[in-house]
Parts: C-alpha cells; structure tokens; sequence
C-alpha cells in the first residue's frame, strides 16, 4: 500500500492512459472519479452551448455526481489528481470529489490533458473546494502520451 494515489477523471480516455502510466511509474495507487451518468460525445461537444459539459461550466456552482464508494484519503500525503482541461480549468467534477473527501493537510499535485489550453484558473476555482491546509500544486499539462519514464523524472520532483 502505497501514501501516493493517482486519481482522475478522464471522459474521453486521454486522461486515464496518462494516470495509469504516472501510477506504475511512482507505484502509486489509482482512482477513477466517474461521473454518475458518463458523458457521451453529445455532451462534451464544447461547440453546443446546449450541451452537458458547457452548461456544466457555465455554472461554477456545479456539481455532477460521482459514483458512491468507499474510498477514502485518509492513508495518502501526496495525491496526483489528473483530468481534462475544459475552459481553462477543471472540470467541475472535479470540486465534486474534492468536496467529498478530506484533503486537510495532503499535498495535491495537478495534471492535464488538454487540447491547446494551459491550467487558466484552474488553481483558483478549486482552492474553495478544500480545507485551508491543503497545499495544491500546479503540475504540467502531459500531452502526447508520455512514457512511464518520463513521467516518473516528472512526478519525482514533486515527491521530495
């Protein structure tokens, strides 16, 4: 049982190849964050102002369900949370699994996939999503599929 965990959400499954190699490359363990209804290709057409995503992130308010389980954050001190960049920040799915779990005093360490934007506001619109004492890190947008030895020089750094 490892202190570092790999959790994401991926709609497409860009995202969960990435988190699945960060995962064996620091022998971490993993978490998926899956919405309670899974996002068809309607709903992620970001050019639809109608659709599931964008109405999502009109709404800074928003929180789609996840999946209830067991997990927990109790045993981890670093977590790695990993998602697609939609409208310059994290999908609001993500405030929801941060809301839902105790990240007081844990290091969070972000990543993205993304199809030509930076992390935005990222940071800025999930800070109120946790206890004052967590301490989130900007990581790097991680494009282009890379190895698990890359990954793993890239996550060292943020394990010291």
């Amino acid at each position: 049982m490892s202190d570092i965990l790999v959790a994401y959400f991926s709609a497409s499954g860009v995202t969960k190849k990435v988190a699945k190699n960060l995962s064996a490359a620091i022998d971490a363990d993993i978490y998926e964050i899956k919405p309670e209804v899974p996002y068809t290709d309607a709903d992620l057409n970001w050019m639809d102002k109608n659709s599931r995503s964008s109405i999502e992130m009109r709404d800074r308010n928003s929180r789609p369900n996840m999946i209830e389980d067991d997990f927990s954050t109790d045993k981890y001190n670093t977590i790695f949370i990993g998602f697609p960049i939609w409208w310059y920040i994290a999908p609001t799915i993500i405030n929801t699994f941060l809301e839902k779990h105790d990240f007081s005093n844990k290091k969070i360490v972000l990543f993205a996939t993304s199809g030509g934007s930076r992390f935005g506001r990222t940071i800025e619109n999930i800070r109120p999503s946790v206890a004052d004492s967590t301490v989130i890190v900007e990581g790097d947008i991680l494009n282009s599929n890379p190895s698990v030895e890359e990954l793993k020089a890239w996550a060292e750094k943020f394990l010291k």
